[in-house]
């Protein structure tokens, strides 16, 4: 892993809506309520073996928080929050703890890696899962067209190998969508407005980083 300085935010989705760019043409946004964040711990090479640095976002009722997590968050001399990230950065020296982060960490035309739980869609079958082709609509085959065919279990293994591609639950998995642009921050409204789609639902929490494939501007 490449040492590089990162910035991080977490927030919520809150949906999607298209805009006019400078040509002219639609361009779909995902908008993001991004932050408040609050800095509840820096990590040093020193001191921990590698530089880091943790965010909390979204509130919480006193009685959820234990007493260990609320001794974190009282040396760091915040309220408690719901959700930590830790952000691995070279500058993580440069944040202090208690220090508040908003939507103005990013600028327009940044490039973002983007982390979030994948809507559930319940038990599919392997077209719909996996991308199967399915059987022949006609030629022999009898209400099996959607079927994933032979899973290989004949006398020779005798049984059906581990991470067989096969029907069962879909979604509820943690993705990231890499290379996204912002196409606009609103620092005032603490909205970020990223170019594309983004994992999960409405709502969901999501994790934005500085691209790890690509250079991101200054």
């Amino acid at each position: 892993m490449s040492e590089r300085k990162v910035k991080g935010l977490l927030g919520t989705k809150l949906g999607m809506t298209q805009l006019w760019d400078e040509n002219n043409r639609v361009v779909p946004v995902t908008v993001v309520a991004a932050g408040p964040c609050v800095v509840t711990q820096v990590r040093t090479a020193d001191a921990d073996g590698y530089s880091a640095v943790q965010l909390g976002f979204g509130a919480i009722k006193a009685k959820q928080v234990t007493k260990p997590s609320a001794g974190h968050f009282e040396k760091a001399g915040v309220t408690p929050r719901k959700h930590l990230v830790e952000i691995r950065t070279t500058d993580a020296d440069q944040y202090t703890l208690g220090q508040e982060l908003g939507a103005d960490v990013f600028e327009a035309a940044e490039i973002l890696d983007v982390t979030g739980v994948s809507k559930g869609k319940g038990t599919a079958g392997v077209m719909k899962r996996h991308g199967f082709g399915g059987l022949r609509a006609t030629h022999g085959v009898h209400r099996k067209h959607r079927s994933p065919g032979s899973i290989g279990g004949c006398a020779t293994p005798g049984r059906v190998f581990k991470g067989l591609r096969m029907a069962g639950r879909m979604g509820v998995e943690r993705k990231t969508i890499q290379n996204l642009a912002v196409h606009s921050v609103d620092a005032e409204r603490g909205l970020i407005l990223i170019k594309g789609a983004i994992p999960g639902a409405k709502g969901g929490l999501v994790v934005l980083r500085s691209a790890s494939k690509k250079e991101v501007k200054a």
